[in-house]
């Protein structure tokens, strides 16, 4: 049996003067600005093109919502689109809907909320958890950035300022709502959402929304088959668009086996034994906690020493906190105790500043975890910097490391680093370990896409590189006989 819990008293674009509906311009198209006002239209307002800053908004005359807030990352080009105006004003948008609680899907939001949103923000339960230590850490480095680049005069902005603030992300908190899996939350007149497990961090799902017009199903970040710590995603009900995510849409991830991880336990070992550490910079929700857990098998199993174990990451820390919270455990793998996945006999959680100074020169061969995972800010970049130079040490890339990134050019072989105005020296040995990845690969996004029932009458690839976004479209129509392409940025097509 489907429930559906109505809401009432949401605010739509009826409250808006003409004047505002002039100025939306494209993004709302020619039907809505020629008074045909119950056309409904879909704007890629970002993840598409990149792999970053997922922004889907779905607009009729009527209603207005926007799935994902995400902010872009990476390349300079999308970087610098965080700080332009936002397509429509916010204060027209009636409800966020959120897939889960990673900075390139929620990181947007207190923006968003600093120029006028208002309505309400939709997620499950462990994804409202974690955005709040997302956001609040985000802010947190935001604000200490722009004060560091003001004081070593390295910003070419007088006076730099963060993209948002702590009181940006305490109004955006506020607006959080609650919402369970497998249940229609009513939006609007004639407009459904319903969240489906995707198995990609703990609270992430698909999203597929019912509109007057068609029935739109966005993806979000999707897990593989079976995912190291969670539950297996679930496969939801299709639709007549979908968007699907194509990180990894051209290519398709190792095979694991007993000896999983192996290049990762034999660094490990050679490292300790020259005398080097092990860096490995990680995202803080969910790529720590399965890091973690890898750490643990390997240590039990005999093939890594046993070493001091640091999470240098406060947000880490506290992500962790949300997947050992007994609430959740419903979303663990059922051979899986949530108190006991992580078991790290000298496992050392590392808070203060000062503590964290000190790992820059680790007294003993040591494994440091910090985020962020792709090395585009946060705690990790002091560690780079202090340890890159000196060969006897190591850092472990566990991921897919965006165009643009620090961790992309150490995957690329760069020979020094730009960090704080300054070129670091890349000595270190680096190692890309895509093991860890919790992105479904190719053929995985393939299979997901063939198990939806009905079968979609389109597909747009979204949130992956060009090259890995056209590959997966090219598939799915080989394959799958759909017809599917690559979303562009700032699209806009009718449903």
């Amino acid at each position: 049996m489907r429930l559906c819990v109505t809401r009432k008293g949401v605010k739509g674009v009826s409250a808006i003067d003409r004047a505002d509906l002039a100025n939306f311009g494209p993004i709302l198209g020619a039907g809505v600005q020629a008074g045909v006002m119950d056309a409904v239209e879909l704007s890629f307002l970002g993840g598409a093109g990149t792999v970053t800053g997922s922004k889907y908004l779905l607009g009729s005359g009527t209603t207005r919502v926007l799935i994902d807030a995400g902010v872009f990352q990476g390349e300079k080009q999308f970087r610098l689109l965080n700080w332009e105006p936002f397509a429509v004003p916010p204060r027209s948008i009636d409800t966020v809907l959120i897939t889960h609680a990673h900075t390139d899907h929620v990181g947007y939001l207190p923006a968003l909320v600093r120029d006028g949103f208002a309505g309400e923000v939709l997620a499950t339960e462990a994804t409202v958890e974690l955005a709040e230590i997302v956001l609040r850490d985000a802010a947190f480095l935001a604000e200490r950035d722009a004060a560091h680049a003001a004081e070593g005069g390295y910003s070419k902005h007088h006076p730099p300022l963060p993209l948002f603030n702590i009181g940006d992300v305490e109004r955006a908190l506020k607006l959080f709502r609650i919402v369970e899996f497998e249940v229609d939350y009513e939006l609007a007149e004639g407009w459904t959402a319903r969240w489906t497990r995707a198995g990609h961090i703990l609270g992430a799902a698909s999203i597929r929304v019912q509109t007057p017009a068609a029935s739109v199903l966005f993806s979000g970040d999707l897990g593989r088959a079976t995912h190291p710590v969670l539950r297996a995603r679930e496969i939801p009900e299709g639709a007549d668009v979908v968007l699907v995510e194509s990180t990894y849409g051209d290519r398709e991830h190792f095979e694991t086996s007993a000896r999983a991880h192996e290049p990762l336990a034999e660094l490990i070992r050679h490292t300790a034994r020259r005398g080097g550490s092990v860096l490995i910079p990680a995202f803080a929700v969910d790529r720590t906690e399965v890091v973690l857990q890898t750490l643990t098998e390997l240590l039990h199993a005999g093939r890594i020493p046993a070493l001091p174990v640091f999470v240098n990451s406060p947000m880490a820390l506290a992500a962790l906190g949300v997947y050992r919270d007994p609430r959740f455990s419903d979303e663990l793998r059922p051979d899986l105790d949530a108190g006991s996945f992580v078991d790290l006999p000298q496992l050392r959680e590392v808070r203060s500043t000062e503590d964290s100074i000190k790992l820059n020169n680790p007294k003993v061969p040591s494994i440091i975890i910090s985020s962020s995972g792709m090395a585009t800010g946060g705690r990790v970049l002091h560690h780079l910097e202090h340890l890159l130079p000196d060969d006897r040490n190591a850092v472990v890339l566990t991921g897919y490391q965006a165009i643009g990134t620090r961790g992309r050019a150490l995957a690329d072989g760069a020979t020094h680093l730009k960090m704080h105005g300054r070129q670091v020296p890349v000595r270190a040995e680096i190692l890309i370990d895509e093991e860890f990845s919790v992105h479904a690969d190719a053929s995985e996004l393939l299979d997901w896409l063939a198990a939806l029932s009905p079968a979609p009458r389109q597909v747009y690839t979204v949130h992956g590189d060009p090259r890995s976004a056209v590959a997966l479209a090219a598939a799915a129509t080989a394959r799958l006989n759909l017809t599917a392409v690559a979303a562009s940025h700032g699209q806009t097509v009718s449903l």
